[in-house]
């Protein structure tokens, strides 16, 4: 029987960084997924600075867009542009982003068997039995998830979640003109239910259009949908892809670790809060949890992760409460010098939410929030980030 040192379970970002990082220093690594590369994956493409930092020298990234030019709007009204000299985002398709990935896994050292789907997990103190869909099991000393948040790995650590979200997109292939109106340009369009949001991202000859609201606000994330595309002019195209997908982000105290079994990415319920931006969380985890199987340290990873991670996305919960209860003032701060270059230095990488709200004028900003919304009678955002009851 061939003992691996490693399975990764799921060929996203999240496994096939881990893979590679793991793979890259020795480790005998084995990745499994039930898809086969290329495949679509309902996302929106958008990678910031903090993404392209993690894959740089790894893969070539294929871009099909390079933004430099942000619309805001409030539920279609109220909108304005703002331009900067440098690309603030990277579009990318994922099918095509993924497979590049999966490729430098493969480079590094790493065994990829695609068309497997994982059924159960089994572990004790010595190794982890993966049994598959077709009834052959596998044993690993350790094994790495990064199947998604509804997943079987996140299932076994016992990942909990305090936020979850659901998105709806459509890819549309558009005509050389509205490429070419929306080329360097993406939308966001704050929402009319509290905390959702829509967007328009570019990619060549494709728009991709989604919203994303609260689970248990199905019908009404449905309609956003419906009114910005008639808004947009795009009601009438036929998608190549229409999909919905729910984001699930994790309790604070949730676990990422069970014995030998570490979760990343999706499943571990990381991502930022209020943007929903999964990516970059995917390859950080992932690449943390891959180093921690090669230094032979498994505590190492949920430790970091609640270094490097976790705080910025407690800033994220609480930005999204401010966003939640007042989208007005959130879109009149990014018209601001002060909130546009905010914005960027998100985009590049230069800077995390968490390193935001410790700025002085920030604080105090939020504090006058809470304090108009005390006397209009709602409950004050408390400073944890939990949404009021």
């Amino acid at each position: 029987m061939i003992i691996w040192d490693l399975v990764v379970v799921g060929a996203g970002p999240a496994g096939l960084s881990a893979a590679r990082e793991a793979a890259a220093a020795g480790v005998r690594t084995l990745v499994l997924d039930r898809a086969v590369h290329p495949r679509y994956k309902t996302c929106g493409g958008g990678l910031i600075g903090t993404s392209l930092s993690m894959v740089a020298g790894r893969i070539e990234v294929p871009a099909h867009d390079r933004v430099d030019r942000v619309t805001f709007t409030r539920d279609g009204r109220w909108g304005f542009t703002r331009r900067h000299g440098t690309p603030l985002v990277t579009m990318v398709r994922r099918d095509e982003f993924d497979d590049r990935l999966r490729a430098a896994a493969v480079s590094a050292g790493a065994e990829v068997r695609e068309g497997v789907a994982v059924r159960a997990l089994d572990q004790d103190p010595d190794g982890v039995r993966v049994r598959l869909a077709d009834g052959t099991t596998l044993t690993a000393r350790t094994v790495i998830g990064a199947d998604g948040s509804a997943g079987v790995t996140a299932r076994h650590v016992g990942v909990r979640f305090r936020q979850v979200d659901l998105g709806l997109e459509r890819e549309l292939p558009v005509s050389p003109a509205e490429a070419a109106r929306w080329r360097g340009r993406l939308l966001l369009d704050w929402g009319p239910f509290p905390g959702a949001y829509g967007w328009v991202f570019p990619k060549g000859d494709v728009l991709t259009v989604g919203v994303i609201g609260a689970r248990g606000e199905g019908d009404r994330t449905r309609t956003y949908l419906r009114d910005l595309l008639d808004r947009l002019g795009l009601a009438g195209v036929t998608a190549v892809h229409d999909s919905g997908h729910l984001t699930r982000c994790r309790a604070d105290d949730a676990p990422l670790r069970h014995g030998r079994v570490l979760v990343a990415g999706d499943a571990a319920g990381l991502l930022e809060p209020w943007t929903r931006e999964g990516i970059s969380y995917a390859l950080r985890s992932g690449t943390l949890a891959g180093a921690a199987v090669a230094a032979g340290d498994l505590d190492r990873y949920p430790r970091e992760v609640h270094e490097r991670l976790v705080p910025s996305m407690r800033a994220g919960h609480r930005l999204l409460e401010v966003f939640a209860s007042r989208p007005e003032v959130c879109h009149a701060f990014l018209a601001t010098p002060v909130g546009w270059a905010m914005f960027v230095r998100f985009c590049q990488g230069r800077s995390s939410f968490d390193r935001t709200l410790d700025r002085g004028s920030v604080r105090a900003a939020l504090a006058l929030l809470d304090r108009l919304a005390s006397r209009r009678g709602r409950p004050q955002a408390p400073a944890t980030g939990r949404r009021p009851a």
